[in-house]
């Protein structure tokens, strides 16, 4: 793996319409020649939001299913529209690499609407950025999409329960700024490691997510990350990683991953 310092300051490079190569900063945890599944979702959103583009929509739900090993290097990410309607719109997207799809994704679109009068929250806040501590745990995964993040840790930090700030020094594609939905959509799958309850390594468990569910109640906005996340393992081979988003001016929705949970 290379140094830091010889990196380049993106996860993936464009090379023509719909083809992506991935760089070292999207190196996996699993496996050093996959991708990890949180740049490539963040990619997918912008393959997604740029597919048919209508501002009287909203992105309410984006589902991902994850059918095998992401392998790095060259990929192929195509979209449509499966289902138009004037208030409600399916868009799907598709990974393909090395001749198969690797990923599936489906979004449902939502008409925007003033609902001010009846908003309404019951997620509690987390601690802000600036009341976290710098953590360092995080560097028992290895991989190169990891050591891009900058992470904070809330008070009550433990096995199965974590209150997580993440910060990207990378941008998505090269020479381009994301939007900010990307850039925090391709921090989220690492929710499934922050709040582990067993290390992972060699004669342990392993437990990758086969899913990423993500539910928005609303745009969020900046570069931080917030995960609220708790970590069931149950005693026949499942568990699931549950997180409200934040970003720093409160929740703006909830990701759910489903895990598959066995020796190594």
């Amino acid at each position: 793996m290379s140094g830091a310092a010889n990196r380049p300051g993106f996860y993936y490079r464009a090379l023509d319409d719909g083809l992506f190569e991935s760089s070292i900063n999207a190196q996996g945890a699993w496996s050093p020649h996959e991708q990890h599944m949180a740049p490539v979702s963040g990619l997918m959103m912008r393959s997604i939001e740029r597919c048919n583009p209508r501002p009287e929509l909203q992105l309410a739900r984006v589902s991902f299913d994850i059918l095998g090993m992401i392998p790095a290097g060259l990929f192929q990410i195509s979209t449509r529209v499966i289902r138009p309607g004037r208030t409600i719109e399916l868009v799907e997207a598709e990974m393909v690499a090395e001749g198969r799809t690797a990923i599936t994704a489906r979004a449902w679109r939502l008409a925007d609407n003033e609902t001010s009068s009846v908003a309404g929250l019951e997620e509690a806040p987390m601690p802000g950025v600036e009341e976290c501590e710098p953590y360092d745990g995080m560097a028992i995964w290895p991989g190169g999409f990891i050591e891009t993040l900058e992470f904070r840790a809330a008070p009550g930090h433990r096995p199965g329960r974590a209150r997580m700030w993440l910060r990207s020094n990378c941008d998505m594609v090269e020479g381009e700024d994301p939007s900010d939905l990307v850039r925090l959509t391709g921090m989220v799958d690492a929710a499934n490691g922050i709040a582990t309850r067993v290390l992972p390594g060699p004669g342990s468990w392993v437990f990758p997510n086969v899913d990423l569910q993500l539910h928005f109640h609303r745009m969020p906005t900046g570069g931080w990350l917030g995960l609220d996340t708790r970590v069931t393992f149950g005693a026949t081979g499942v568990g699931l990683t549950t997180s409200v988003l934040h970003d720093e001016t409160g929740p703006f929705g909830r990701s759910e991953q489903i895990l598959t949970l066995r020796k190594s």
